[in-house]
């Protein structure tokens, strides 16, 4: 008797087959009982009725509670009245009577659910978004692979900082400092000499005491880098890729957004070419929409949140003040004041998703840069050996998974993305 996913069920109407799963729900209407089982790749009614099922099987049913592990046998059969298919069981084995589970349908506050995070991931919400992350990571993985990007994994662990020392999380190395990775841009920077175009894809970390809803201590990143590149080249690719994302969540996952309610209208519309303007053209609109933003102010999730509500699809800010940017850009020749960085804002309110830009390829501006943030020089020693041999123009982008997330399923918080969320009061479980 095969033992099949339950995903795969329309593949064996009028068969005999076994699912091995969990009992979400069970109920009983005269001689007709139903199981709604899950097995992780769907949600199946699998029926007992009296006279066909096993009497053995009949029995077990009482005793069922919610998350009980069993494992039934039966025929796959055509319910016309929800056009799905369904089992009719013949024979069922119990691996396990659950006890009674924590998480019922009545409403659950948010900590109560967080600290049973382990056994929130099982609802039917959870799963949709953490399958939807799941294609996201496919996409992200596909696209480069298919533009003869290498993929290269950067260390977790590192003697600098990547994105300003003030977000460190630090840690002792055999007596020595280290450092949770912020980025693997800088080692990426040191690939493309030998490989031309790669990326990471990885989890990384900020101690930013930040409690809004954008923000994890430990989230995940991919970032390619590509040499021979100006700016122009990188807000290009960032479109093609973020473009990419949302039409293969829209071709694959449209089941999973129904379940979250998601209006996919607004992302059948993230479509290039995007809303490009300069940070001045970005301060300027807000100030028509009401912010009180200085020029020179990074943004602010409340400025992201105005400037994206105005448009139907993502907006492309390019050219920052360098005064806020990381030391590691190219100045815009035609102005020095300005940093040749871009970030991708998502539409709905969601805000930055992808930041990158061109690197500098100058030493003698590192150099300035580095002991204007007060950086320790010798920890770059190997980053500036890469402006000594074979230097040439080149840049990249980060695109956070965790924010993609939010923004594609239409979530209000970042925490339900990522299955162990790592917030600022929150490292369990």
């Amino acid at each position: 008797m095969p033992v099949i996913l339950a995903k795969y069920l329309k593949d064996y109407l009028n068969k005999e087959v076994t699912l091995q799963g969990w009992v979400r729900l069970k109920r009983s209407s005269g001689k007709i009982k139903f199981i709604e089982l899950r097995d992780g790749t769907a949600f199946v009614q699998c029926v007992l009725v009296k006279g066909v099922s096993g009497l053995e099987a009949l029995e077990s049913f009482e005793g069922l509670t919610q998350e009980s592990a069993i494992e039934v046998t039966g025929t796959v059969q055509h319910n016309p009245r929800n056009k799905t298919e369904e089992l009719l069981v013949n024979t069922m084995k119990v691996y396990q009577i659950a006890e009674p589970f924590p998480i019922t349908p009545k409403e659950h506050g948010v900590e109560y659910l967080m600290d049973r995070r382990h056994l929130w991931l099982r609802s039917r919400r959870q799963w949709a978004i953490l399958r939807i992350r799941h294609e996201i990571i496919k996409a992200c993985r596909c696209f480069f692979d298919e533009r003869d990007f290498t993929l290269i994994d950067s260390p977790i662990l590192g003697p600098s900082a990547a994105e300003g020392s003030s977000t460190l999380f630090e840690t002792d190395y055999f007596g020595d400092p280290a450092y949770l990775t912020q980025s693997g841009q800088l080692y990426s920077e040191a690939a493309i000499a030998a490989f031309k175009k790669v990326y990471c894809f990885g989890p990384t970390f900020r101690a930013e005491k930040s409690k809004t809803r954008r923000h994890l201590t430990e989230f995940w990143m991919v970032e390619p880098e590509m040499a021979f590149v100006t700016l122009n080249e990188v807000m290009d690719l960032a479109e093609e890729f973020v473009s990419y994302i949302v039409d293969i969540v829209l071709a694959n996952r449209k089941s999973e957004l129904a379940l979250l309610e998601r209006d996919i209208e607004p992302l059948e519309k993230v479509k290039r070419p995007f809303v490009r303007m300069t940070y001045t053209e970005a301060v300027d609109k807000l100030h028509e929409l009401g912010s009180d933003i200085k020029w020179g102010d990074d943004f602010g999730g409340d400025d992201e949140t105005i400037l994206t509500r105005e448009y139907d699809r993502p907006i492309v800010v390019h050219r920052f003040p360098a005064s806020f940017k990381a030391f590691y850009f190219e100045l815009d020749k035609e102005n020095p004041e300005l940093a040749l960085g871009v970030d991708i804002l998502a539409p709905e309110g969601y805000g930055e998703i992808l930041g990158g830009g061109e690197r500098s390829a100058d030493i003698e501006h590192l150099l300035k840069r580095i002991e204007e943030e007060n950086l320790p020089a010798d920890a770059y020693d190997w980053y500036l050996d890469l402006r000594r041999y074979g230097s040439v123009p080149h840049g990249g982008f980060g695109l956070g998974v965790e924010r993609t997330v939010a923004w594609i399923c239409g979530l209000h918080h970042v925490r339900e993305t990522i299955p162990w969320p790592r917030m600022l009061s929150r490292i369990y479980p």
